[in-house]
């Protein structure tokens, strides 16, 4: 992933006719160094679409994390070249987890009832972290636990400096939003592979269905195309998130919108099959997803003048953390009855209501 281009050695550039976020490019070395007019950038991407690239090169101690990913990408396609009766053994949706396996088209993408065209895999960072029992595995996993565990604390140390940059923005007490999101607290926060095989050439549609993220900051390393947002605004169209060498995409998820009330975004994204002639290839992404603490209690925070006040009439739903990442993880797999797809959904409608 190192390198000064916009290019990915040995992969088919990403095509020039084809539409593009034009997201804010931050600076993680200027963000550690306190820049204000960074910390600025991070607050208005926040707040207008919830997306921006994270440029991780030369950022002093945390750019090792370049390298972690560039190892995870090696670990995630040995652990899909497993067979998948291997992989299988490491569903456990029936025990209402959102950790191990899930395999291709084992979720609807959409209300017609169509499938996912990909695979994936969470590794629990409460599991890397010894603050749970651990999960059973596949060895590739097992033997590689010190780089998750390099991977999660770097991740999660980015993480923080984003909370803590917003929670300023905010005008909150100091580290309330990094209180809910301790490293060491139970949580749902996890790394994901995902594997997503080139699509036949005269059926390529939607590989995961329009979504909001679940918790509060994803971390995202890809290097093929696909991923694509939906700008808010009532006349938008889909664009697509050109991947950058050395830099993550990051975007904020459901549980920053309900802790502001909606200012900031959690957009709406999806993943289609890559464009031009990276559509031939696999698709491979490492994702590291933080979510608040799983008991704590999805609503609007008190503490900011900032924070829009509940209009008139309306009633926050009481729910926390992990009853949420379960509802909307689970409600779309197509053998985990009692949820559905309706009552699976995120921050959608607000997203799509919201600064139009």
């Amino acid at each position: 992933m190192e390198g000064q281009t916009d290019h990915f050695p040995g992969i088919p550039p990403f095509p020039d006719n084809v539409p593009t976020a034009p997201l804010f490019r931050l600076s993680l070395k200027a963000l550690l160094a306190g820049d204000k007019a960074e910390k600025q950038k991070l607050v208005e991407a926040s707040e207008e679409i919830g997306f921006f690239y994270l440029d991780m090169r030369d950022a002093d101690t945390l750019s090792h994390i370049l390298e972690d990913a560039d190892k995870l990408f090696d670990i995630g396609v040995g652990l899909f070249q497993l067979p998948l009766e291997e992989k299988k053994k490491y569903d456990f949706s029936a025990q209402k987890s959102y950790f191990g396996y899930k395999a291709q088209g084992a979720a609807v993408v959409d209300r017609q009832g169509n499938l996912d065209r990909n695979e994936f895999y969470n590794v629990s960072k409460d599991d890397i972290m010894a603050i749970s029992e651990p999960l059973p595995a596949p060895d590739i996993l097992k033997r590689n636990r010190h780089v998750f565990d390099s991977f999660i604390k770097c991740s999660h140390s980015i993480v923080t400096l984003i909370l803590n940059s917003l929670n300023a923005s905010l005008g909150l007490p100091e580290s309330a939003l990094a209180d809910l999101h301790r490293l060491h607290a139970v949580s749902g926060d996890q790394v994901r592979f995902v594997k997503a095989p080139p699509q036949p050439a005269d059926d390529r549609r939607t590989a995961l269905g329009e979504h909001t993220d679940f918790g509060s900051v994803t971390i995202l390393f890809n290097r093929l195309g696909g991923l694509q947002v939906l700008p808010p605004g009532p006349d938008a169209e889909w664009q697509y998130v050109r991947p950058l060498p050395g830099h993550a995409i990051v975007n904020l998820g459901d549980a920053m919108v309900k802790f502001t009330n909606g200012l900031l975004r959690s957009n709406i994204h999806r993943v289609v099959s890559p464009p031009g002639e990276q559509a031939d290839l696999t698709r491979y992404s490492l994702v590291y997803f933080s979510r608040p603490e799983d008991d704590v209690p999805l609503r609007r925070l008190e503490g900011s003048s900032r924070i829009p006040d509940l209009e008139d009439g309306v009633v926050e739903e009481a729910i926390k953390s992990k009853d949420w990442i379960i509802r909307r993880a689970l409600g779309r797999r197509v053998d985990v009855p009692g949820i559905g797809y309706d009552k699976s959904a995120g921050t959608e409608m607000l997203s799509r209501r919201l600064k139009v």
